[in-house]
């Protein structure tokens, strides 16, 4: 991400920090007030020094909530094997939906395509991985991207809307709502909504997401060739 570096604040204290201090105490701040609560007054009280000092090594905000939830994607598949260990696709998957799901600010900040240090590395796990199945080279690109945006896009939208909730609104609370007005729906016009109401109220996100990937890795593996002999 661009930027143009301001003068170095006095007293030395920018040598004192780095962009990766910064953004872990982004991360602490944003887990516990949300991207709203946090601001770079708050994240300097934080690290005991001043808005100047963090303006040396981001530019603004929104550089600096890129970078956070870059850093909660890096950890979510750095515990996961990687290809060469035996580390698959669905496990990998599953980690990043549930470091999302701890940290619901960040899934909506999460872009497609890639361009982030993290991002990227996610993306080229995926066609590691992709590129093993035995699918044609000529598909590798169109399957990994499609698996990434599943990844990310669907984590975001089963996500984001929780993370926008306000104190006073439970995710049961907020589904409830949802529920009733499906229920107002004439059948006639809304046959699966209308019957549906029940499943809204009780499902689980977790559950919703692997269900989708089970389907999408379902269909990869029917249409991809034994890889050869190692």
């Amino acid at each position: 991400m661009p930027r143009t570096r301001g003068r170095a604040p006095t007293g030395g204290r920018a040598g004192a920090l780095s962009r990766e201090v910064i953004v872990d105490a982004a991360v602490a701040l944003l887990d516990e007030h949300g991207e709203r609560g946090l601001t770079f007054r708050l994240l300097a009280k934080q690290l005991n020094t001043g808005p100047g000092a963090l303006y040396w090594h981001m530019t603004n905000k929104d550089e600096l909530v890129a970078l956070a939830a870059d850093q909660v994607l890096g950890h979510a598949f750095a515990a996961v094997p990687r290809p060469e260990e035996g580390g698959g696709l669905r496990a990998l998957a599953i980690a990043v939906f549930d470091a999302l799901d701890r940290h619901p600010w960040a899934a909506s900040h999460v872009t497609a395509p890639a361009t982030l240090a993290n991002a990227l590395r996610l993306l080229d796990r995926i066609g590691t991985l992709v590129a093993r199945t035995g699918l044609p080279a000529g598909r590798h690109f169109a399957v990994a991207t499609a698996i990434s945006y599943y990844i990310t896009g669907v984590s975001a939208q089963i996500i984001t809307p929780r993370a926008a909730l306000d104190a006073a609104t439970s995710r049961d609370a907020y589904l409830a709502q949802t529920a009733e007005s499906w229920a107002e729906l004439d059948p006639a016009d809304y046959p699966f909504l209308a019957r549906s109401t029940t499943d809204l109220r009780e499902h689980d996100d977790r559950d919703q997401f692997i269900t989708g990937l089970d389907l999408l890795l379902d269909g990869l593996n029917a249409t991809a060739d034994p890889p050869p002999p190692a």
